[in-house]
């Protein structure tokens, strides 16, 4: 197994601890929270740029990664949701962009392609981890800002609702046949 593969599986492992130290819901435990989140956001990064710069992307890597960024955004929204820190709107957003889309990938490969993650995915996970990383400053008191975690979630909304649209318009033609 490659370094990438390692890294993402590491985020993936790295979700239970994140989950626990927000549901222990004590100052030290959001900063466990914290830490082990952002660990998990680097090595996101960290995996993609090693396995395009030593092109050693794999089939695993290309399954594995996108499901461990999900793990780790959606498990920690929900956990931050179940403290009342987060709006139960967004996890719901959230879910349902990422169970279209993972519908829509199936869908593609039924017909024998692969949809490969775009740009705006990209951006819209960097956003989510962005909103999630001022969440958990908030929890432990570092930065309180209201106005910020709104803009931030609110930027991070728009980018799921439109990562998920864009990814329907640019595979329409997959729907071509079937909604006749």
């Amino acid at each position: 197994m490659n370094w990438p593969n390692r890294l993402s599986l590491l985020r993936v492992g790295l979700v239970p601890l994140v989950v626990l130290m927000i549901c222990l819901g004590a100052s030290w435990s959001y900063i466990a929270a914290l830490a082990l989140f952002l660990a998990g956001s680097l090595t996101d990064w960290a995996d993609g740029w090693m396995a395009r710069r030593y092109r050693i992307v794999t089939n695993f890597g290309k399954f594995v990664d996108p499901v461990a960024d999900k793990l780790l955004v959606l498990s920690t929204m929900i956990s931050l949701c179940g403290q009342g820190l987060i709006p139960a709107w967004a996890c719901v957003v959230v879910l349902f962009r990422e169970l279209a889309v993972d519908g829509l990938r199936l869908v593609a490969v039924e017909q024998g392609k692969v949809i490969a993650a775009g740009k705006l995915g990209k951006i819209k996970t960097c956003t989510q981890m962005a909103m999630l990383v001022a969440y958990l400053l908030s929890a432990i008191g570092w930065l309180r800002v209201p106005a910020l975690n709104g803009a931030l979630l609110a930027l991070a909304m728009a980018m799921t609702l439109w990562s998920g649209v864009d990814y329907f318009w640019k595979n329409r033609a997959l729907f071509a046949g079937s909604l006749r």
